[in-house]
């Protein structure tokens, strides 16, 4: 293995993949950028822009190569042939779309959602990045920026620590090197890391802290309202000096769900705890007699708001995901009459 790869976040899992298939590793890149039909890919001999193969550019969004992936270019390194297995992908709804999946960022390791302490902060957003991340398979890290900037960051934390059990926070000056320590610590566990979260939050300004130079354009916070321009155009994959991979993730507008329902349920295990003890197993928690999170909810154990975001992240999943499915049942009656085309067009070329 190349010192290049490995320092790419090549582990075993990719590796086998290759050689199941009778692969070399000379053929093989990680993605590290993509911008429409091409890619930028880092493979043993350097950095190549490639194109996509005709299968690709007609395969589905969530089937095409993104930042994270690690791919198999053809031999003359300059096209991408095939997609390796994913051990990790953050998704979402495709922006204006009700039918497609957008990958983010694939083979991530950790994800870190980064918020700001001021009046960008909302639970409701957060637990929408955690139950996205939860269906990602990466390990979520809530990073709260701008903290310099305010008094009583704890309240902050306690926040931040309310939208899910157990959910990891730190706090942190993006300008300032001496309070990311912690931050770095989920570095120095991980191969690869992705920073999501909303436009002038710090992203841009965390990444080139941690580099030790500048990676990316970053803006002056607005005085008016401690807020941050948004200057990160695309995603990207950087190589950190002391190692590790940062992913940054442009600030996203929509950032709807489908297919996560038990992710969901994993961010809002609270919820779906006290719903096992109501009066009525069909229980929509709304003016139902012995409902028990009804009854959290009046002992201030529970935040109304909380409930009501869980009520919407279920219907906006299952109504995403019912549109997913007749999307690819669709697709799988196209392709047996295709099929079926071709078999009748073959039988009468014989005769």
């Amino acid at each position: 293995m190349s010192d290049l790869l490995q320092r790419l976040g090549l582990v075993p899992f990719f590796i086998q993949q290759l050689t199941d298939a009778g692969l070399l590793q000379d053929r093989l890149g990680r993605v590290t950028s993509v911008q429409r039909s091409r890619s930028t890919v880092v493979c043993g001999s350097g950095e190549k822009v490639v194109e996509l193969s005709s299968v690709l550019r007609q395969s589905d969004a969530i089937d095409r190569p993104t930042v994270g992936d690690w791919v198999v270019l053809d031999d003359s390194l300059s096209r991408i042939e095939h997609v390796l297995e994913r051990k990790s992908l953050f998704k979402r709804l495709a922006a204006g779309s009700n039918n497609e999946i957008q990958p983010i960022a694939a083979n991530i390791d950790v994800l870190f959602i980064v918020t700001s302490c001021n009046e960008e902060f909302k639970e409701s957003r957060l637990e929408r990045y955690l139950a996205l991340g939860a269906e990602a398979g990466a390990t979520p890290v809530i990073v709260l920026t701008k903290a310099d900037l305010v008094d009583d960051v704890d309240c902050y934390v306690q926040r931040a620590r309310s939208t899910q059990t157990g959910v990891p926070v730190e706090t942190a000056n993006a300008l300032d090197p001496a309070t990311l320590d912690g931050v770095r610590s989920w570095i120095d566990k991980a191969s690869t890391v992705a920073l999501v979260g909303s436009s002038g939050v710090g992203k841009s300004t965390l990444l080139n802290t941690l580099a030790g130079h500048a990676l990316t354009a970053t803006d002056e916070i607005r005085e008016q309202d401690k807020k941050g321009r948004h200057t990160t155009t695309h995603r990207e994959l950087h190589m950190l000096p002391s190692g590790g991979l940062l992913v940054d993730v442009p600030g996203m507008r929509e950032l709807k769900v489908a297919d996560i329902n038990q992710s969901v349920g994993t961010v809002f295990d609270d919820i779906e705890l006290l719903a096992k003890h109501c009066q009525f197993a069909d229980c929509k928690h709304e003016t139902e007699p012995g409902c028990a999170v009804l009854r959290a909810i009046e002992e201030n154990k529970i935040d109304r708001r909380r409930l009501a975001n869980y009520k919407k992240l279920l219907r906006e999943n299952a109504l995403a995901t019912a549109t997913l499915a007749e999307k690819r049942a669709q697709g799988r009656a196209f392709a047996k009459v295709v099929k079926e085309g071709k078999n009748v067009k073959q039988k009468r070329t014989k005769i």
